[in-house]
């Protein structure tokens, strides 16, 4: 059969029906709420379990530590070592040398540029 019709109530049935529904509808709000503050349910987790929430940092910690601890193989051919050897002293002499090199020219290429800007800033003041 068909439902009746809100038509028939009066005023103050249908404000009391509003009213209820109203603090239902606070009530699963508020319920919401609870349930996905995740930082307040950690921080009272914490609060009431504080040991076991130390064990397991420890735990995760000591594991983070210790699982790089494998010592890997690694194979290196001994000829293709010497090579790469002497490439690397052969570059650092050569290195070594551009330094030295660099030193004993560093005050010829200082005066050079010196007199350089000298001899244009004497000649831009004759222009004018």
């Amino acid at each position: 059969m068909a439902e009746k019709s809100g038509f028939n109530k009066s005023i103050d049935e249908l404000t009391a029906e509003i009213a209820q529904s109203r603090e239902r509808l606070a009530r699963d709000v508020r319920g919401l709420h609870y349930e996905l503050d995740f930082p307040g349910k950690l921080r009272r987790s914490f609060r009431q379990q504080t040991v076991s929430w130390l064990t397991a940092a420890g735990a995760v910690g000591a594991l983070i530590a210790l699982a790089p601890m494998r010592k890997k193989k690694i194979y290196v051919d001994a000829k293709n070592s010497r090579k790469s050897k002497k490439k690397l002293v052969e570059t650092g002499f050569a290195l070594g040398m551009l330094k030295i090199a660099a030193n004993l020219a560093r005050p010829v290429i200082v005066e050079f540029v010196k007199n350089r800007l000298t001899d244009l800033g004497g000649q831009s003041r004759r222009k004018t």
